[in-house]
């Protein structure tokens, strides 16, 4: 096609006059945060659509176009896409595709080159895939990161948190069947108009939202009766994707748990806190890990006004500092761990069982190695510290059935009330 620009290394960019044209797909992981992120790119003048398709071509077309060695979140995320490109419902030339890369050694670096490689494979190397990173990667003319914006996104990352939050907390004991369902949509919609209208750069509004949030959802009528509590963690993707973990968490309200999945937010100033992690370590980068300290300093602040909201209502279990979990995994795996999730994952199960949640289900893409180590590999560590955490770790592949699936989980569940009533 003419009138598409490359870089000098070969890749097709996303230009300014693409922004006004071109619609971008992007694939679904966390359904309330997203919307967020959607409204905030719409009000900076993109055309975003989420794709919350669920069916079985989606991993057909990843099996078709995706090394069956590559992980299962890869093949899902480009299976997403590709059927959407596929799909009919879009002008092919009018369309381009955003993923997240994170600058690290797996997942979140490496499936745009994936899918990039899936486009050319199916004729459409004409299409632009952007990456969504905070590491200066792959800089497009058509899509710039400005700080108002990273501000605006912290914002809808932690309001994201605390609606996933406090949702999971209440939904269990409400007495009347969708309140916190309902409440939570009121919510979304009006934080969607506060973050698609005027700059709403201000942690004062910020503060006063978050309060008012947990005041409403204790304001909930509830019925506190003895539930099974439930954590959920494991690869980012596979933990927060309804259509990667096979609606896990739907599944564990069902089999009437109270269910606990850590924030993003958690995930966001790991990969940050990395960078001056490095720089301990290895002593490169100087400059920008004094950068990525201020910024991860910046984000803890933002972290703990949401902690200090949930602690104003006692009938909700705040979550933890970053740095209290950071400071949990000192005597299990070194800081310097950072691949599959890395020591965060292992902090994640420990402020769990610390927390009181001591039965969790760890969820793995089958064939990431990293990520079995940092996870499966450290539940034995964990249960000899804490013997009444009770751990499953459930594979995630497209040859893994979903009643295999479930029936690990009832078991653990079983292990769970047993534990319960002695």
């Amino acid at each position: 096609m003419s009138g598409l620009k490359y870089s000098r290394d070969g890749r097709l960019l996303f230009t300014k006059d693409m922004k006004k044209e071109y619609t971008i797909l992007c694939p679904m992981m966390l359904p309330i945060h997203l919307r967020f992120l959607q409204n905030i790119l719409v009000k900076y003048g993109y055309k975003l659509e989420l794709l919350d398709t669920t069916h079985s071509q989606i991993v057909n077309e990843g099996l078709q176009n995706v090394h069956n060695d590559t992980c299962y979140p890869a093949l899902l995320v480009i299976g997403q896409l590709l059927d959407a490109v596929k799909s009919g419902k879009y002008d092919k030339s009018k369309l381009a595709l955003i993923i997240t890369q994170t600058g690290g050694g797996c997942r979140a670096s490496n499936y745009i080159y994936l899918l990039r490689k899936a486009l050319k494979k199916n004729g459409m190397e004409y299409i632009p895939v952007i990456s969504f990173n905070l590491s200066s990667m792959e800089r497009n003319p058509g899509f710039k990161m400005t700080p108002g914006l990273l501000v605006e996104f912290v914002y809808a990352v932690l309001y994201g948190d605390l609606l996933m939050l406090l949702s999971n907390q209440t939904r269990p004991y409400e007495i009347k069947h969708g309140d916190a369902d309902e409440l939570a949509e009121k919510w979304i919609v009006q934080l969607c108009k506060e973050l698609s209208g005027r700059s709403i750069l201000n942690n004062r509004e910020f503060k006063r939202n978050l309060e008012q949030i947990t005041s409403d959802f204790a304001a909930i009528p509830m019925e506190k009766t003895d539930k099974i509590k439930v954590g959920v963690v494991g690869e980012i993707y596979m933990k927060y994707s309804p259509l990667g973990n096979n609606n896990l968490e739907d599944f564990l309200q069902q089999e009437g748990a109270e269910v606990e999945v850590p924030g993003l937010m958690y995930f966001v100033i790991y990969c940050c806190d990395n960078n001056t992690t490095d720089n301990r370590l290895y002593g490169n980068k100087k400059l920008a890990s004094i950068f990525t300290s201020l910024l991860t300093n910046y984000l803890i602040k933002m972290q703990n006004m949401l902690i200090n909201a949930v602690k104003t209502q006692d009938c909700f279990r705040a979550p933890a500092s970053f740095k209290q979990i950071k400071s949990l995994v000192q005597a299990y795996i070194g800081t310097g761990t950072k691949m599959g999730e890395g020591w965060l994952l292992t902090a994640e199960m420990l402020e769990l069982v610390h927390s009181g949640v001591e039965n969790i289900v760890c969820t793995q893409p089958f064939g990431c190695l990293p990520n079995h180590i940092s996870g499966k590999g450290m539940i034995r560590k964990i249960k000899e510290h804490h013997p009444n955490a009770n751990i499953v770790a459930i594979d995630y592949d497209p040859g893994a059935t979903r009643i295999n699936q479930e029936n690990r989980i009832k078991l653990m569940l079983s292990t769970a009330r047993l534990n319960s009533i002695y």
